[in-house]
């Protein structure tokens, strides 16, 4: 199949090459980063096109060579979830492009959303339980949701919109509390501040959210909104504990060192059911 990955240079993107290739797919990649794309394993076997999403194209669709499917992953500003650029910029910008690439062909829309668009809400979070985003990063995704299924009433296309939890592993943000903790580690640092750590959240290792993204893309049974999530909650505090123990290191966790964010719930995670049918569906 061919695939265009908007994003193929991000955390998630990257991995998400890999596994589309994996599996002997036909892969068209983008990003604004020529020289990051080519300092990865995969540039040489992917169709690579660098381009800013934000510059208009007359048509989208024939630009990026007629694709089967649309990963979108593409997304600017992160890990900021609170800048008012989200809903000033980056929604209009991607509804626009997506828009586009609809009007112009496009059949099959795969899109990552994040647990923020589940807002305050606490315990196990399930799709069908009503978004109530609480930070800009949250309603712009939420809303282009929205303008995406209401133009489903006019564009036959198919739509999946995975929602993403938490995810750790090379590559990630320097200010994840594990990336945060690999420099402490690497500075001899004897304390490790952080916040009390008795927050729930639900995390997975990035190569296993690109194996699920990949894996719901390619079933034809399950659409609408999907938690990519593992489903069973982690203390901040065991994560950092579990992953000291994996690299054999050791460090003083100074707990309660920062307060708690404001932004999300202490204890939230994702109910994996619907996640669980997609997998089965794509055996």
């Amino acid at each position: 199949m061919k695939v265009l990955v908007t994003g193929a240079t991000g955390f998630v993107g990257r991995y998400v090459v890999n596994e589309l290739l994996r599996h002997e797919h036909h892969v068209i990649a983008t990003s604004r980063n020529l020289d990051k794309a080519r300092s990865y394993g995969w540039f040489s076997e992917v169709q690579y096109i660098p381009y800013n999403l934000n510059v208009v194209q007359e048509n989208f669709f024939q630009f990026f060579q007629q694709p089967e499917l649309l990963i979108h992953l593409a997304w600017e500003g992160l890990p900021n979830y609170k800048g008012l650029f989200h809903i000033e910029e980056n929604l209009l910008f991607n509804y626009r492009f997506l828009k586009n690439m609809l009007e112009h062909g496009l059949k099959h829309l795969v899109v990552t959303g994040t647990c923020f668009e589940y807002g305050m809400q606490s315990g196990a979070l399930s799709e069908d339980m009503e978004a109530k985003p609480d930070n800009p990063y949250g309603l712009a995704k939420d809303t282009l949701r929205k303008f995406l299924e209401q133009l489903q009433k006019k564009i036959d296309f198919k739509l999946k919109w995975v929602r993403l939890f938490y995810m750790y592993g090379k590559g990630q943000s320097p200010n994840a509390i594990l990336s945060q903790l690999d420099k402490a580690l690497e500075n001899g640092e004897t304390d490790f501040n952080m916040s009390g750590g008795e927050q729930l959240r639900d995390y997975l290792p990035v190569e296993k959210v690109a194996e699920y993204i990949v894996k719901i893309v390619m079933q034809d049974k399950i659409h609408g909104v999907i938690n990519c999530c593992s489903g069973t909650p982690i203390s901040i505090k065991s994560l950092a504990e579990n992953y000291l123990k994996k690299k054999q290191k050791s460090i003083h966790l100074n707990l309660g060192y920062y307060p708690y964010p404001d932004y999300e719930p202490m204890a939230f995670w994702g109910d994996d059911k619907k996640l669980k049918m997609a997998l089965e569906n794509n055996v």
